[in-house]
């Protein structure tokens, strides 16, 4: 295993007392020994710390990397930032407070799907599906959004087909792309562009592990400001794809929303 690729695994905590043990206990119980967790706290007041320095006591016997940064940010992308600048895994994937890895072997599973090799070139992002679940962990339905066979950066014109949490990346890739804090709702959809993009460009590989690789608690950021979130996004799109087709896409996702009702 030692020969194996360090995976780096960040968690973004502010005031997550609630919802931050079912992550540990997620990344944890991971199959896969060769794993970098790095958590990145606002400094929260509540019990967060708590949960995490029991975390540490448990992992003695030092069956993962467990590394905490816990200082002032600007916010979630800001903190996120740090965690990609921290990271020393070859691959890199955010995980925050709430959400899980779907199985113990999921981890253990990516990698006997990349065939990694030291001094290769290996794929430069590698994604699946994810569920979402509520508060308390409950598994609720399976993303509406499915991921597409084969993902191109033209693939997000449709909305963000892959969560977040199901993005793995090249870290030396995602430190040549941070995240844009000119953005509070949609800089992850903006930054996995940019990665696909680049990646593109260095005509490197992405990799469907036709897994579903995330529990994925629905209640974050974006949710919470869908109306705002939207219209970030339709900038975001302008943007990356051009003004006409990212008005006809957010037409058709009016007229799609109102079709469901």
């Amino acid at each position: 295993m030692k020969d194996n690729p360090l995976i780096s695994i960040i968690t973004v905590t502010y005031n997550a007392e609630l919802t931050i043990e079912r992550t540990l206990q997620s990344v944890e119980s991971q199959s896969y020994p060769r794993i970098e967790h790095l958590i990145i706290d606002g400094c929260s007041t509540d019990h967060t710390m708590s949960h995490v320095q029991r975390y540490v006591e448990r992992n003695g016997e030092n069956k993962h990397l467990i590394r905490v940064l816990r200082e002032p940010d600007k916010g979630l992308y800001d903190a996120m930032n740090k965690g990609i600048q921290q990271a020393t895994g070859y691959y890199l994937v955010f995980l925050n407070a709430g959400d899980k890895l779907h199985e113990p072997t999921s981890i253990e599973q990516i990698v006997e799907q990349t065939r990694w090799q030291r001094n290769q070139v290996n794929y430069a992002v590698i994604y699946g599906e994810t569920d979402l679940v509520d508060n308390e962990g409950h598994f609720l339905r399976h993303r509406r959004l499915q991921v597409p066979e084969h993902l191109t950066a033209k693939s997000f014109l449709q909305g963000m087909l892959v969560c977040h949490q199901s993005f793995y990346v090249r870290t030396d890739i995602a430190r040549t792309e941070l995240y844009d804090l000119r953005y509070r709702y949609s800089a992850d959809y903006d930054w996995c562009i940019r990665i696909m993009k680049r990646a593109e460009r260095r005509r490197l590989r992405f990799l469907n592990t036709h897994l579903i690789l995330t529990d994925y608690l629905s209640e974050g950021l974006t949710t919470k400001n869908h109306r705002r979130s939207l219209l970030e996004r339709l900038r975001l799109m302008g943007r990356h794809y051009g003004w006409p087709r990212a008005i006809l896409q957010h037409l058709w996702f009016v007229i799609r929303a109102i079709i469901k009702r």
